[in-house]
């Protein structure tokens, strides 16, 4: 801490623990009971998404031939890469607006929310227009099978018109979290995905269409979504929760724009190389064969479903952090940090036990293909591992981006990227698959470590200011 606070130099890890050990001190109470009351609505609607992804691999995993699961992993991979780089749309909102909130500025509060939605619209119409632009570059990097590559160009297609819908449903949510509701979205992200599945499932097992219509149940679930999402936002608005609603002034002002993007350019270039790593997995293990492709497919889905739980807690910390940073609150941010690494911990125990125990039987209920579920719990032990090393990433990304240090974030994930390559070319060639998993169990680690090692000099030292 600075000396200007009054208080004596200490060392960056005595720091850390003097932070962490706010999780006994009897003022913490409330600001756990603010983190509990965003966090669990939070999880409820993290982990639906990748049990979204769960029923999708499902559907198609119980179909005639496994290329579909590999067609779908492709597929999901490329708007992966387009909606996670566009991720910032709902990070960054989250952040500023959260800002703003605490700050009392409402009516920042508003444009926030209508300069997101200006800009998702137009990013979603690009999209669309560059299609073929977009899908010639995709497939050019993709190899696989004649088969796989087929069905996932169609599957593309389809799927690529639901691209202003979901970008619009990105900035809803991340406005509603930033004004500390995380009960609606919750409501909104649960009430899309249950639509997706329903719709998945009735266009492949009712209209006998393959992976194709796990595509067309995406994009009606996605224009639904946005229909719901407005009239939660009348709803907001009418109870005077955020003022009176009206088109706010200066949507288009330079100063505010250029906050914005420069927020925002930080978190698509994180964004991008995280996207980067998981997409390159995705290409490598195509490469690597059919079956390895789907195998780790299915893996990825039991990966991912520790990074959403988790991401709760990283949500609620996106909230609060930024709150706590408008509000000039520091002694409720370092205890809302001690709190909310102490239950990222817990989870990642939890699900730790869970894969090492019955981590097999999981695998079992995504397909009817013993080759593949024989493959993939080979490679199992990398699954229960990451679910104990993985925690800090996914818990200091919410805490960053709430505090908007939001290049400090960018630099350290760069550096990781860097990492992931250099172990992938060093260790596939000798270990083949487990190379590609030491790999990436490595990105992770070093992207703990590394936000861990920057966190007390860019967010616990002293007040955050917006980088």
């Amino acid at each position: 801490m600075s000396a200007k606070n009054g208080k004596t130099s200490e060392t960056s890890p005595r720091r850390l623990l003097r932070v962490l050990q706010a999780f006994r001190a009897e003022e913490s109470r409330q600001v756990n009971r603010d983190i509990l009351r965003l966090a669990l609505p939070n999880i409820v609607a993290n982990v639906s998404v990748p049990l979204l992804g769960m029923a999708d691999t499902v559907i198609v995993g119980h179909l005639e031939a496994p290329h579909y699961i590999g067609a779908l992993a492709l597929g999901t991979a490329i708007f992966n890469f387009l909606y996670w780089g566009f991720g910032f749309l709902a990070m960054g909102t989250t952040g500023v607006t959260a800002q703003a909130w605490g700050a009392g500025d409402r009516s920042e509060v508003r444009r926030l929310l209508q300069r997101g939605l200006l800009v998702a619209g137009l990013l979603g119409a690009v999209m669309i227009l560059l299609q073929g632009a977009i899908g010639a570059v995709a497939f050019h990097v993709m190899d696989s099978t004649p088969e796989v590559l087929e069905h996932a160009r169609s599957y593309f297609a389809i799927r690529i018109w639901a691209a202003p819908a979901t970008l619009s449903l990105m900035v809803v949510q991340g406005w509603f979290l930033g004004v500390q509701n995380a009960r609606t979205p919750m409501l909104l992200t649960v009430a899309v995905n249950l639509l997706n599945i329903l719709a998945s499932l009735g266009f492949v097992m009712f209209a006998g269409m393959d992976s194709d219509g796990v595509a067309w149940g995406t994009l009606a679930a996605q224009y639904c979504g946005v229909l719901l999402g407005l009239l939660m936002l009348r709803s907001f608005f009418s109870e005077g929760s955020g003022g009176r609603f009206s088109l706010e002034s200066g949507l288009l002002e330079t100063q505010g724009l250029k906050r914005f993007f420069q927020v925002n350019r930080d978190i698509l270039i994180r964004t991008l190389a995280l996207i980067t790593v998981f997409t390159f997995f995705t290409m490598a293990s195509a490469q690597m064969g059919e079956d390895i492709l789907a195998a780790n497919s299915l893996l990825l889905q039991l990966w991912m479903l520790v990074s959403f739980a988790i991401d709760g807690f990283a949500n609620a910390g996106q909230g609060l952090v930024g709150r706590y940073t408008g509000g000039r609150d520091t002694s409720a941010l370092r205890r809302c940090v001690g709190l909310l690494i102490l239950w990222a911990a817990g989870i990642g125990v939890v699900f730790a036990l869970v894969y090492g125990w019955s981590g097999e039987w999981l695998l079992h209920q995504f397909t009817r293909h013993e080759e593949i579920v024989a493959l993939a719990s080979v490679y199992l032990p990398w699954l229960t591992l990451g679910a104990l090393l993985n925690l800090f990433a996914f818990i200091w990304d919410g805490i960053f981006l709430g505090a908007t240090a939001t290049r400090v974030m960018r630099n350290a994930m760069l550096l990781c990227t860097a990492g992931f390559f250099g172990m992938y070319l060093l260790f596939q060639p000798l270990w083949f698959n487990h190379g590609l998993w030491l790999a990436l169990t490595t990105f992770m680690i070093l992207r703990g470590a590394s936000l861990t090692w920057l966190a007390p000099g860019h967010i616990l030292g002293s007040r955050p200011r917006s980088r």
